[in-house]
């Protein structure tokens, strides 16, 4: 039997390495881009956590977000309000990196590499304290 969780929490960790190697080599675009899917699949390993599936076959971008925001964070209170923040910053960044003709500088992909960090740190973390 496949490990859906386990599946996406390794995409998440491979997109944050993504990221970190391509800040290393000054391709900040593509650096952003990496960070928030980092986000983004771990965002997913915390929805399988808590039983949240997708309606369907895929993880849609809005539902993910709406429902860690509105579900995990909110309601359930099971992460800090400090992630959701990180969540659509992340995906801000990435709409810029990927569909705005300036280029994110060197700075702003940074700090979303050490916010794709922290996210992925509070997951873990969080998984391990079931």
């Amino acid at each position: 039997m496949r490990d859906e969780r386990g599946d996406f929490l390794a995409k998440a960790r491979e997109a944050l390495a993504g990221a970190e190697s391509e800040f290393a080599n000054r391709r900040y675009n593509n650096a952003a881009n990496r960070a928030y899917y980092a986000c983004f699949f771990a965002a997913i390993v915390a929805l399988l956590d808590a039983g949240i599936r997708p309606h369907g076959d895929r993880w849609a971008h809005d539902f993910v977000a709406a429902q860690f925001a509105g579900v995990l964070i909110r309601r359930r209170k099971l992460y800090p309000t400090e992630l959701h923040d990180i969540l659509y910053d992340n995906m801000r960044a990435r709409h810029a990196a990927d569909y705005q003709s300036a280029s994110l500088t060197e700075k702003e992909t940074k700090r979303a590499i050490q916010c794709a960090t922290r996210f992925i740190a509070a997951i873990e973390m969080q998984a391990r304290g079931k």
